[in-house]
């Protein structure tokens, strides 16, 4: 589970530092890397979406706390 909320902290920090670029300076990483491919896009989000969705689970789960230490519970 540890490894789990890792992995999806990375994916929810790149997700945000994303929509960043798009806020500031209108540039989306994603859609530059897929191009045309809408597809790619489309999933690259859920994968980010349901990470956010894992982190607020094991939130819920753990009182509040994201454990990424497993020394920490």
């Amino acid at each position: 589970m540890v490894i789990a909320n890792i992995i999806a902290l990375i994916l929810v920090v790149l997700g945000s530092l994303n929509w960043a670029l798009v806020g500031i300076f209108g540039y989306n990483i994603v859609a530059a890397i897929f191009g045309a491919a809408v597809v790619g896009s489309l999933i690259t989000y859920l994968i980010i979406a349901l990470a956010a969705i894992w982190l607020i689970v094991s939130a819920c789960m753990n009182h509040g706390k994201i454990y990424l230490n497993r020394d920490e519970r």
